[in-house]
């Protein structure tokens, strides 16, 4: 894939249909992508939970992008919210008794953006995740501002999931730039086919402005 032709924003929110949708692999895919483009760009992550003092999702990005660790990393600006519990940030901050500092994380960004430029951030499971009480991700993502990569993959139920993300970003009026379908979950081809071919019509018709990318198992 060559991205010397698509004009990325200079913030670029990632998220995932589910958990486990792909949204590091994506998030790492993308910035090596505008790297080898001649783009400048840094990945953060939103919020780690399920680790100590260190962010695995930063150390997936790296790998892909080539870079190894950046000074940024070991500073925790690229990760400024780590929680120990693997759980939502809600239930994570909560285990771990302390409350997610909202305004660390786009202080981040915004240092991250001056320096670099372009900022991917990947979130923290899907849109509706809870970040304290009754604020979700998907709040945080209208208040900032910040354009949405959907990432999406063939197996079944992702459809369903799909659409009802695509609907959630509208219904908060969230720009969607690009969904992201990853072929890395291709196991049955018939509904693979199938789902990749619903999406990209579906965004044909309801989202023509954004880019469909299909990336492949990494």
């Amino acid at each position: 894939m060559n991205f010397k032709d698509i004009k990325f924003p200079s913030r670029i929110f990632i998220t995932g249909i589910d958990t486990d949708a792909g949204k590091s692999y994506a998030t790492g895919w993308i910035a090596r992508g505008m790297i080898d483009a001649g783009i400048n760009v840094i990945t953060q992550k939103f919020v780690q939970t399920g680790n100590t003092d260190f962010s695995e999702d930063i150390d997936i990005h790296r790998k892909l992008m080539g870079t190894g660790m950046l000074p940024e990393d070991r500073l925790h600006t690229t990760a400024p919210e780590i929680f120990t519990y693997p759980a939502s940030p809600d239930l994570a901050a909560r285990i771990d008794g302390r409350e997610l500092d909202l305004n660390a994380i786009s202080n981040a960004t915004d240092a991250l953006e001056e320096k670099y430029g372009n900022v991917l951030i990947e979130g923290a499971g899907g849109l509706m995740v809870p970040l304290k009480g009754e604020y979700l991700t998907i709040d945080y993502m209208r208040e900032h501002n910040l354009p949405a990569i959907l990432v999406t993959n063939g197996r079944l139920g992702s459809i369903n999931h799909t659409l009802l993300a695509l609907s959630a970003l509208r219904n908060a009026g969230i720009r969607l730039f690009a969904v992201i379908y990853n072929s890395h979950f291709d196991k049955d081809k018939i509904i693979c086919e199938d789902t990749r071919n619903y999406i990209r019509q579906w965004l044909d018709r309801h989202f023509p402005d954004a880019l469909y990318l299909e990336m492949p198992s990494l």
